[in-house]
């Protein structure tokens, strides 16, 4: 039997090739590249990738009128080395915190001098986001400015050694919560989460992603550009460098986190779940643990179980939130095909 193997890109999967209409923007060979190759990420960057395919599908949503606002970051860092930028859209560099409160002000000057077709973007990292950045952000859904807000979240300040943030989850390792003497890591109860937060602000819409699945990516930003008003799209990135994974698993990762529970993605419209994406395979969240470093701790020696436990309890919490394992399969929220039944969770 002999196997021909097709040199045709990204229009393909497998062996067959797809329908048009099945095809993500990235395979279109009208696209256009909002950041281009020459940047200085790490191998891996599930940061970079994401903010490819969200201003690739918000430029396309919006006829190309767009502005992008960015706050200092490992996006700005990596994709803008003075006198050199990979940027090919109009981008504006805003301080660490005040992204939001920049692309409100971009927003209102375009609607003063009757541009109001020009959509407008901000992104940021979890830093920008969750901690340094979430006054002018909630400022921004309160005014219910027209902008969409997107965080790239690595959970963690990677740019500047990989210290904890907001967006950390409990028992990691970063540079500021090393599992020394009878500490876990971070510490369970710290942090938030920003969806929650935007949701209780009840903007037009919120929503989650990841990079493991870049069409449903897509289809929430030409949602978000669709609407006016206040918008905010999370989007987990895995970081090589600062979780301590392979390059080659980013995405592997991100699979992971939601298949585990760790980490929903779902839709909210005005402060409520209108859609939520369902686990077709549920994994014990030690899956997505084991190939970060920086949860290594609980897995030397007699390791902590009790603390893996503790975390597929917030997993099990999220499932149950929000409704991940749908009892009707053949009915799921998102519309996507599901698995009879899920795995069975293993017993740390």
């Amino acid at each position: 039997m002999t196997t021909t193997l097709y040199q045709i890109g990204t229009f393909a999967a497998g062996n067959r090739l797809l329908a048009p209409e099945q095809r993500a923007v990235q395979s279109s060979t009208e696209r256009g590249n909002a950041i281009t190759s020459g940047h200085r990420a790490c191998r891996g960057c599930g940061e970079a990738l994401a903010a490819r395919v969200v201003l690739d599908a918000a430029s396309r949503a919006s006829s190309g009128r767009m502005v992008t606002v960015n706050a200092t970051g490992c996006l700005e860092v990596f994709s803008t080395p003075y006198p050199e930028s990979a940027w090919q859209v109009p981008w504006l560099h805003s301080l660490f915190g005040n992204a939001a409160a920049v692309a409100s002000g971009v927003s209102a000057a375009l609607r003063a001098t009757g541009r109001d077709d020009i959509r407008v973007v901000a992104q940021a990292g979890d830093g920008g986001t969750v901690d340094i950045g979430m006054g002018c952000l909630s400022g921004m859904f309160e005014r219910n400015d027209d902008v969409l807000f997107v965080c790239y979240d690595n959970q963690g300040y990677m740019n500047t050694g990989v210290q904890r943030s907001g967006a950390t989850p409990p028992a990691a390792s970063t540079a500021t919560t090393r599992p020394v003497g009878t500490s876990v890591g971070n510490a369970f109860g710290t942090g938030k989460s920003l969806p929650l937060i935007a949701m209780a602000h009840e903007i037009p819409y919120v929503a989650t992603a990841t990079v493991a699945d870049l069409h449903d990516l897509e289809a929430k930003v030409v949602t978000a550009m669709s609407m006016h008003g206040a918008r905010y799209i999370h989007v987990l990135v895995p970081c090589p460098l600062g979780w301590g994974s392979a390059s080659a698993e980013t995405i592997r990762v991100a699979r992971l986190a939601v298949q585990s529970g760790l980490f929903p993605v779902f839709e909210a419209r005005e402060g409520a779940v209108t859609a939520a994406m369902t686990i077709r395979a549920q994994v014990p969240v030690e899956d997505y643990l084991r190939p970060q470093t920086r949860f290594d701790h609980l897995f030397r020696g007699d390791g902590r179980p009790d603390v893996v436990a503790a975390l597929q309890e917030r997993a099990d919490r999220n499932i149950a939130r929000f409704g991940l394992l749908a009892e009707q399969p053949d009915n799921p929220p998102d519309g996507r095909p599901q698995d009879p039944a899920p795995l069975e969770k293993e017993t740390p």
